[in-house]
């Protein structure tokens, strides 16, 4: 397959599993593995875009709630439920202290996570046990105490960039899952646990995005580096595909995720989890 309808694919994948609770990074893994593309998980053109479409798909996250985070920012630091000032608990604070309690730790680990990221077998371990938690969690926690932002403190905040931090450790977990869940087990409904979900998305996969594409501008021809800093047209062109494709579908499926949390729960999700991780394991290698 050349490169532009990899592109294509590629753009669709990260577009639709990003914030889905099913592991973007995990797709991304097992397309590059299949037959007839065969990519090697260490190639550093295609970790390069897999970082690039990956923002792609979180641009969409500002544009689509700029309402929301403008009435956030506006409101700061009174709480727009109660009308009292409340700096701790307003949802920009709640939204940072999750990013920071996940950046710290994840950094300190970069190395571990760069080396799980190659293991198809942690990747389906990853998928399997996260989808049993979560079918567990969706069925369990059935009469949330918060429906809204709002409504959070900042202990609920912290519970949940703590187990985010699982998603950074071990790709397949996923970062959407990580925090749902979490946000379900202290206590959030689901409509109000994906919402706490896309916002907390919105500096973890920035400055994630952001710190690997840093590495690649400091040590373009190191070691270290995701790609080379020169590209040809054609390489430009493939990752611009990627990119618009990425943003677009991603936005399609924030609209639609919303829409279906407010009337199912997140079980179908877990199955298919749980399915996944099972193919991945019992594959041949």
């Amino acid at each position: 397959m050349t490169d532009y309808p990899l592109a294509l694919l590629f753009g669709f994948i990260e577009g639709v599993t990003e914030f889905l609770p099913v592991s973007s990074t995990a797709h991304l893994r097992l397309a590059k593995a299949l037959p007839f593309i065969q990519i090697p998980l260490t190639d550093p053109y295609w970790k390069m875009f897999d970082v690039v479409i990956q923002l792609g798909a979180v641009l969409c996250l500002p544009i689509y709630f700029r309402k929301r985070i403008a009435e956030f920012l506006k409101t700061f630091p009174v709480n727009p439920l109660t009308g009292k000032r409340d700096a701790l608990n307003h949802p920009v604070t709640l939204v940072l202290l999750a990013f920071f309690v996940t950046a710290g730790p994840a950094f300190l680990l970069t190395k571990l996570i760069s080396h799980n990221l190659e293991s198809l077998q942690v990747i389906g371990w990853s998928l399997l046990i996260g989808g049993v938690v979560m079918w567990v969690v969706d069925v369990r926690c059935g009469k949330p105490r918060t429906t809204d932002m709002n409504q959070m403190n900042w202990l609920q905040s912290v519970w949940i960039g703590a187990v985010q931090i699982l998603s950074a450790v071990f790709p397949g977990v996923s970062r959407s899952m990580a925090t749902i869940a979490a946000g379900q087990t202290a206590g959030l409904s689901r409509v109000g646990a994906l919402e706490f979900s896309f916002f907390v998305s919105i500096p973890t996969m920035f400055a994630a995005t952001g710190y690997e594409l840093l590495k690649t501008l400091m040590h373009g021809h190191g070691a270290e580096a995701l790609a080379p800093l020169a590209m040809t047209p054609h390489q430009w062109l493939t990752l611009g595909i990627g990119f618009a494709v990425s943003f677009f579908v991603a936005w399609a499926v924030v609209a639609w995720f919303m829409a279906w949390v407010r009337k199912r729960g997140f079980v179908p999700f877990a199955v298919y989890r749980m399915i996944l991780g099972l193919f991945i394991l019992l594959r041949p290698h």
